[in-house]
């Protein structure tokens, strides 16, 4: 069977994949999105991140495909490169990404209600003077979307003592650690109720631009946005301004419409915005958790059982 397979699991797929099959040839990528061999006659593909376009689509092109397995939890550039009358299997890393990112948002809610940007600025000045810090338990969280990186960024908020609200296409699907759940046209009513406000939601075509002037203008003038989602469900010009006019009090930013950030962009300089590099996801178990998702679903490919985080093209996630 030949599989285009990332350089970051390489050794653990010679070890461990190719194991299960009697023979496996290895098409790989490397880590600056080089192809190393033959593309013709690719069965299975596990599509490694930050890809060109033009190499998305030259991976996926080959009739052979059955499977494409991508190691992010978006599908939205898979979706992009493949036709949609072609009869290929779609995978993602749904929960692979789930504990280090709802870490992360912890994170940037007590960096937020304990002022930390600032007293680490006061360390490097050699200031000493007091601020008024929050406490989390009481608080208000909004988290848009409940898969996964929602499900835990709740969890973590519960332990904390916060109020958790939640936004989903079905809500009638509630959760325990949802005090209530909103369906989305209740979305305005969530961002008014929230001193936090979290996008754990995938790209599609109904989320892409969720958040514009209209929605920024409903939430608290106190109000934080966490966004570890895709940069599009946000308009960034708008949330620029928003940012810009204190209409809220802050943002933590993981993803933009455009990545790297440009240098030029004003978000850089705005004393209420915490900037990460797209590293929410960042784990050392990372690559073991990739692989062990990768080779389950290899076993069940092989002898025919169900995939694990099929993904229906038509819901776009």
């Amino acid at each position: 069977m030949k599989i285009v397979v990332p350089q970051f699991v390489l050794d653990l797929m010679q070890t461990r994949a190719c194991a299960l099959l009697d023979a496996c040839d290895l098409v790989v990528i490397d880590n600056d999105g080089q192809i190393s061999g033959d593309l013709h006659g690719v069965e299975v593909v596990m599509l490694p991140w930050s890809l060109s376009d033009t190499t998305v689509k030259a991976v996926l092109h080959p009739s052979s495909l059955r499977w494409v397995h991508t190691v992010t939890a978006g599908i939205d550039h898979v979706l992009a490169a493949l036709h949609p009358d072609r009869d290929v299997l779609i995978t993602n890393a749904a929960g692979v990404f789930d504990v280090p990112i709802a870490e992360t948002v912890l994170a940037y809610i007590l960096l937020f209600a304990k002022r930390m940007p600032e007293l680490l600025a006061q360390q490097r000045e050699r200031k000493w003077r007091l601020l008024r810090l929050q406490e989390l338990a009481g608080t208000t969280v909004g988290i848009l979307g409940m898969g996964g990186i929602g499900t835990e960024v709740a969890r973590r908020c519960k332990a904390f003592g916060m109020r958790v609200l939640a936004m989903r296409r079905h809500a009638e699907k509630g959760s325990p650690l949802v005090d209530e759940m909103m369906g989305t046209t209740r979305l305005t009513e969530l961002l008014a109720a929230s001193d936090y406000v979290v996008i754990a939601l995938p790209a599609t075509s109904e989320t892409r631009g969720l958040l514009g002037s209209r929605e920024l203008a409903a939430m608290r003038p106190t109000g934080v946005l966490i966004n570890v989602a895709r940069g599009a469900i946000v308009d960034q010009e708008a949330l620029t301004r928003a940012l810009s006019a204190g209409s809220i009090g802050g943002a933590a930013l993981d993803v933009f419409v455009e990545e790297p950030l440009s240098e030029a962009s004003p978000l850089w300089d705005l004393p209420n915005v915490i900037i990460t590099p797209h590293n929410s996801w960042s784990t050392p178990h990372l690559k073991s958790r990739e692989m062990d998702l990768f080779v389950d679903n290899l076993e069940r490919y092989v002898t025919g059982a169900p995939l694990l985080n099929v993904v229906d093209p038509s819901e776009e996630y």
